[in-house]
């Protein structure tokens, strides 16, 4: 197996270290990631600028963009391979619920969507990744099955892991997403020359935690993994919007 390794945190953040060493003893793993910090970034791509892809040690390349951009170029000879799968991580910090509109960690697993196993994103839940094995052994478990999970095509796993040793861990939850309370409003900020700036302010706290959701797994101690699709038509209501239109006169 042949696995494209990315993140949002950076090439040279520890959880992708952590990353490609669990995965590189089962697989050819060939890391191709943002030379910097991209948290947030989404699935934006960089349109205005070539891009820079520079191989920093053997079979690691530092990407001067997004994580998009990272996995777009790894996905299509940059990196020197030809991927079945891509896995995002291991990023510091929680991707729960709403927070996947914004990850670029999530976004870096969904651009490797289309690849011939399903992509992975995985995040471990607090900042300082104290039991960062916790995660990888998660990450190396996952590959070992991945070519037996039945999923539909376009469909990635976000991954939680919880702050807790391995023995400590209750075992693996498939849920779906919770959500959070709106964020915090932005902090104002007057720089040297006086002009108003803004500082984006934290996430909003949790809203939905009941049974099912991701937020609930991880407070139960367990690995959260919920099925993530790029399709974010709201099929359910497609009838009640075409009947709404029917009567609409232009």
């Amino acid at each position: 197996m042949k696995i494209l390794v990315s993140n949002d945190d950076g090439v040279n953040a520890p959880g992708i270290i952590g990353l490609q060493g669990a995965l590189s003893t089962m697989a050819n793993v060939v890391v191709c990631a943002p030379d910097r910090d991209h948290s947030g970034a989404s699935n934006s791509l960089t349109l205005t600028r070539p891009l820079l892809a520079t191989e920093i040690r053997e079979g690691w390349f530092s990407v001067d963009g997004t994580p998009t951009d990272s996995v777009y170029l790894g996905m299509n000879g940059v990196a020197g391979i030809e991927p079945d799968c891509v896995f995002s991580g291991i990023n510091s910090g929680a991707n729960l619920g709403d927070d996947v509109l914004y990850s670029g960690t999530v976004a870096a697993a969904l651009e490797g969507r289309s690849l011939a196993l399903p992509a992975v994103a995985i995040s471990y839940v607090d900042r300082r990744l104290t039991y960062l094995k916790s995660a990888q052994r998660v990450a190396q478990m996952i590959a070992e099955r991945l070519a037996d999970i039945p999923m539909p095509p376009f469909t990635v796993l976000n991954v939680n892991v919880p702050d807790l040793p391995w023995e400590q861990i209750a075992g693996f939850k498939v849920t779906k997403l919770g959500h959070r309370q709106r964020s915090a409003k932005p902090e104002r900020i007057i720089d040297p020359r006086g002009h108003a700036r803004y500082w984006v302010s934290a996430v909003g706290s949790v809203a939905d935690d009941s049974s099912g959701t991701d937020f609930n797994a991880i407070k139960k101690g367990f690995v959260s993994v919920t099925p993530v699709h790029f399709d974010m038509c709201e099929h359910s209501v497609r009838e009640q919007l075409s009947q709404w239109l029917d009567t609409q006169k232009f």
